[in-house]
């Protein structure tokens, strides 16, 4: 584990269990609870038989899905047989291989018989215990990718955690692929991020605004527990009282010169160059002492990616 002091630029290497060296007591961990689904459908088209691969992004309704379409003609009318029963219709092309699916009924129950883990593309081994690509805490299915950062946590680093009276809650945020997208475009203000759907809870607002009275601080696990907290920060209505219950889409997009008004510190992975992940790490420690600190990851040998080693910015 990299520690990232983000006021002066300190960078310390340490190893995850020591994360309790730098709570303390009336602190709050926020996690993401996202489960991930095996969101990936191989199909075949109908009557031709030819061979469809569906990637499931966002639950539009109780049949429809935004999906990533591979295979050739997938325009709208066409259909394909999912398996186990099921069928899938092209409603409307959207942008890219992005297509809007119609499903005969509800998929989540057939994703058991039909469904695979969509595994980052750099992942080659199948991975014989799915289990390993989820959180201990996911609870909410809905996700196309975990929220890596919170992998790291083991049942007994939290029960040593909640031991020195640091709180945790929870938030929810299904991650989509958009997240890992790159930014090609010269002025990252045009880049387009797709929404997802997100959900900070009564419960959780309540914890945040207690943490912050006490003058404890929010310690968000993964960008995209920030990407909640800061989009229902962002909301309108009276914040006089602190941050509100928020249940809905963002397509809040976090570059530097943004001023965070929830998230003390963040956990986080290591990011691609030219992800918006990247420069979310970026606007909150500043670039200059990202570049620096990753410079120092690279030289450590440090991993990158959804298995790789963490990141604490405080």
């Amino acid at each position: 584990m990299l520690v990232l002091d983000r006021n002066n630029g300190g960078v310390e290497h340490r190893i995850f269990r020591d994360l309790p060296d730098y709570l303390r007591a009336g602190d709050l961990l926020v996690f993401n609870d996202t489960r991930v689904i095996p969101a990936r459908i191989f199909a075949s088209k109908v009557p031709s038989g030819g061979r469809v691969e569906l990637l499931l992004l966002n639950r539009v309704d109780l049949t429809r899905w935004e999906a990533l379409v591979g295979g050739k003609g997938m325009t709208a009318g066409r259909e394909v047989d999912a398996g186990d029963g099921l069928r899938a219709r092209v409603l409307e092309v959207l942008d890219g291989s992005r297509r809007l699916i119609e499903f005969s009924e509800p998929v989540e129950k057939h994703l058991p018989a039909i469904g695979h883990v969509p595994l980052p593309p750099y992942i080659h081994a199948e991975l014989k215990d799915q289990e390993r690509y989820q959180t201990i805490y996911a609870r909410l299915p809905g996700s196309a990718a975990a929220p890596t950062a919170g992998l790291h946590f083991t049942p007994q680093l939290l029960e040593k955690i909640h031991g020195m009276g640091v709180n945790t809650a929870f938030v929810d945020l299904h991650v989509g692929l958009d997240t890992f997208a790159p930014v090609t475009e010269e002025n990252a203000d045009e880049h387009l991020i797709h929404s997802e759907w997100c959900e900070l809870s009564a419960e959780t607002a309540d914890l945040i605004n207690q943490t912050r009275a006490r003058g404890g601080r929010v310690i968000a696990v993964g960008t995209t527990t920030v990407r909640t907290l800061e989009s229902a920060a962002n909301q309108p209505g009276d914040r006089s009282a602190g941050i509100l219950p928020f249940s809905g889409n963002t397509r809040l997009f976090i570059l530097p010169g943004y001023q965070f008004k929830v998230v003390d510190a963040m956990i986080t992975n290591f990011h691609l160059p030219k992800s918006t992940l990247l420069m979310l790490v970026s606007a909150f420690a500043g670039r200059e002492h990202i570049l620096a600190a990753y410079q120092q990851a690279v030289a450590q040998n440090y991993r990158f990616f959804s298995f790789g080693d963490a990141m604490l910015i405080a």
